[in-house]
């Protein structure tokens, strides 16, 4: 650590600054500024940093500092995640796995912890959070084969785990859960080389030269994690809820649920499976491939009343339901919200979002493996809105457009039909049997006619119809999870290759991710909206001490943090710490 003096216009200015090498490059960190050169020497807050300093180091005033040490730069803004580790009694947790291993001679839960918060605040393998363990300001030395045995551990006591934080999460005397949300994604790997989990499948990431494995999660309606099930890559996602159902009801004894999914779980063998085990469903329908009499009765403006989105846009709000007349006109309603449209694009006469809803009764005929037929009886609702139609069309013109593309190159169209989803190419044979493909224009117009409709399924006949919508309309948290795994947190990429440390590494990924999403609702809880999942990662990160020694003892002094991240310790209430302190009077 050292005085570097920089100049800017006509006066130099004075800067504490730590020197280390970055890639074998001296990089520079700004640890305070001291502001003008020709202003320092009357600067009352330098005398008091100085006065201080002296007074703890025992050194007088009028002493040098030329036995300062260089600085080195630690976090301890990790402290925020060990209260809410705590708070969750993981630590307990695993000291109890631990106690059942009679190989594990380590602290489980600081081995653990170590790699969790390294995932929350730097994503890195578990060999340079190894090497960059003391970046963490008093955390205990551990060594690297203890990090590679955790995750071992950790793999065998996945359901374990999963079972404590739903214990914490829930009242165990009433622990009915409304609705659980589920959909299933993929992780990649950089490698071709397969095994019984690793393997090639279809890829939400378009990485189809890898291999991954396939997640399928569940979350409560706060976007909380409840559990997680890992299946070989090449699990098709229809297949995967009837192993999470079952190991949910299992684990956990939940009484009620009800499953949110999207249309790619909406298999009818699935929703068989979810009645069977006495849950219920709301699931989005493919409208679009049912018969000619459902599709009649969907366009009929006959039975729609209408309805409003609430202001967030992610819901609906069931106080500004409307039931109008069940022959409400189509035709004057698209023309009604057009014109609304049009103003609102000119700032002028916002209103929440109208919807015209129907509701149908439907009964669901599924063939079970045995060929013997069951009846689902569903209700289907149908929503109809201008901001549908125009999503309907601009999803139409952009498929049109890549199949034209693919007639214009017609040799290549049977290497990539299988893959493109070009619903609108079909084939056509001349007298020679020659295969000639052609733009389907007949399903173009036929898809048309269902511009700006929606289906949803749902076995709760008895509960409102905005409630319904509401529910399925918040399956964006699940969405919204995946995308902080694989972006925030960094699940990929993923540097184990035997099964059990995969499974191990994804452990440690869900723990973060809890932990991540327990500090957001704290944080929305006391009305602090802009902490984003990046911007508390950035946050906690300047939350550093420059440890210096001086006089044969060692200091800590504190960097400047930023706005959020005095928020953060305010709402976990974390003491707020003096600007030079020893190591024994940091104890949080």
């Amino acid at each position: 650590m050292f005085i570097k003096t920089t100049r800017s216009g006509k006066y130099e200015y004075l800067q504490i600054v730590s020197s280390k090498r970055v890639n074998g490059v001296t990089r520079h960190d700004v640890l305070m500024n001291l502001g003008r050169k020709d202003e320092v020497r009357n600067n009352p807050l330098l005398k008091k940093l100085v006065i201080k300093l002296s007074e703890i180091t025992g050194l007088s005033s009028s002493n040098s500092f030329s036995d300062l040490s260089s600085a080195v730069i630690r976090n301890w803004g990790y402290v925020v995640y060990k209260v809410l580790w705590k708070s969750l009694k993981l630590d307990t947790c695993l000291e109890n796995i631990r106690t059942t291993d009679s190989k594990a001679k380590f602290n489980l839960s600081q081995t653990t912890f170590l790699m969790v918060i390294q995932h929350l605040l730097n994503p890195m393998s578990k060999l340079k959070t190894f090497n960059h363990q003391s970046r963490y300001v008093k955390l205990p030395e551990l060594k690297l084969q203890h990090l590679y045995r955790s995750l071992d551990i950790l793999s065998k006591s996945k359901d374990e785990i999963e079972k404590h934080i739903f214990s914490q999460n829930y009242d165990l005397f009433n622990c009915e859960i409304d609705v659980v949300f589920y959909d299933v994604t993929t992780f990649y790997f950089e490698s071709v080389k397969q095994n019984d989990l690793k393997d090639f499948g279809y890829s939400k990431d378009n990485k189809f030269k890898e291999v991954q494995v396939v997640m399928g999660l569940l979350i409560d309606q706060n976007g909380f994690p409840i559990g997680y099930e890992l299946f070989p890559g090449n699990t098709f996602d229809g297949s995967t809820m009837i192993k999470a159902l079952n190991n949910l009801k299992k684990r956990f004894g939940i009484r009620r649920v009800i499953i949110v999914a999207d249309r790619g779980l909406n298999s009818k063998i699935n929703l068989k499976m979810i009645k069977d085990a006495n849950y219920g469903y709301i699931v989005a329908s493919r409208i679009r491939k049912m018969n000619d009499k459902i599709r009649k009765e969907i366009l009929s403006p006959e039975g729609y009343f209408e309805m409003q989105v609430n202001s967030q846009g992610k819901g609906f709000n069931n106080n500004n339901y409307i039931n109008n007349d069940s022959k409400s006109d189509n035709n004057n309603y698209i023309s009604n919200d057009s014109n609304s449209k049009n103003n609102n694009k000119n700032g002028k006469n916002k209103s929440p979002e109208k919807l015209l809803c129907k509701v149908m009764d439907y009964v669901n005929t599924v063939k079970d493996q045995f060929g013997i037929k069951h009846e689902l009886d569903e209700n289907l609702i149908i929503t109809y809105s201008e901001k549908r139609l125009t999503k309907d069309r601009a999803d139409r013109e952009r498929l049109i457009e890549k199949t034209n593309k693919l007639l214009n190159r017609p040799g290549i169209i049977n290497a990539n039909i299988k893959r493109s989803g070009l619903k609108y190419l079909k084939s056509d044979e001349d007298e020679l049997k020659n295969i000639k493909w052609l733009l389907d224009e007949e399903g173009i117009e036929k898809d048309e006619l269902l511009d700006g409709y929606y289906g949803i399924q749902t076995s709760e006949k008895n509960i409102d119809i905005a409630d319904i919508l509401d529910s399925y309309h918040t399956l964006w948290k699940i969405e919204e999870s995946f995308r902080i795994m694989k972006n925030t947190l960094e699940v990929r990429p993923i540097f184990h290759w035997t099964e059990n440390r995969i499974k191990g590494h994804f452990v440690v990924c869900f723990l973060s991710f809890l932990l991540e999403r327990k500090l957001e609702s704290r944080l929305i809880s006391e009305g602090i909206t802009e902490a984003s999942p990046d911007r508390t990662r950035e946050a906690l990160n300047s939350l550093e001490f420059a440890e210096v020694e001086m006089n044969n003892n060692r200091y800590y002094i504190k960097t400047k943090g930023t706005d959020l991240s005095n928020k953060i310790l305010k709402t976990m209430h974390i003491q707020t710490l003096k600007n030079v302190l020893t190591p024994d009077e940091f104890d949080v």
